[in-house]
């Protein structure tokens, strides 16, 4: 799956919103050429919420072990939660375990730094990971939806919910 393929397949979720900072933008260079994708219908980038996925086609100073300044080399990020984390790498997303090859393509790995908060990363996604990322990706924006509803409907006048803090 090249990147331009997944990027159209993101880009088709109802209610996407794409960050992709280029050079001359508003956003740090470090950022250019990366892709961070909300849910966010109205088109403006959640104040309060992470993105649920990303695409980084560089090495960041504090995330290197994907080896992404090889030529053609790319990372899909995804957020999925602790079930879905134990579920695809069997582990707790908190345990961490440091003898793995973070450059395998094509393989569901943790996500080298933001393995603890449950997201995972596949180097290159293709035959292997291509119909699972989809899944995962539909997954993610899904529960993002799910959040953001959340976040809009009212609370009725005397419940929890007046109270409670979105996390």
């Amino acid at each position: 799956m090249s990147m331009d393929q997944l990027l159209e397949t993101i880009r088709a979720f109802d209610g996407v919103l794409e960050l992709a900072p280029g050079e001359g933008s508003a956003f740090p260079a470090i950022a250019w050429g990366d892709h961070f994708f909300y849910y966010a219908p109205d088109g403006q980038v959640p104040t309060r919420e992470q993105p649920y996925a990303t695409i980084v086609t560089k090495n960041y100073p504090d995330d290197a072990q994907s080896d992404l300044d090889e030529p053609d080399r790319w990372r899909l990020n995804i957020h999925v939660g602790t079930d879905a984390f134990l579920e695809l790498i069997g582990e707790d997303p908190r345990s961490w375990v440091t003898t793995r090859d973070y450059a395998a393509a094509d393989v569901v790995l943790p996500h080298p730094v933001y393995r603890g908060q449950g997201w995972v990363s596949i180097v290159n996604p293709g035959p292997s990971t291509h119909g699972l990322a989809i899944r995962l990706l539909r997954e993610a924006h899904e529960d993002a939806q799910r959040r953001a509803a959340r976040r809009g409907a009212p609370a009725r006048p005397g419940s929890d919910a007046e109270h409670s803090v979105d996390r």
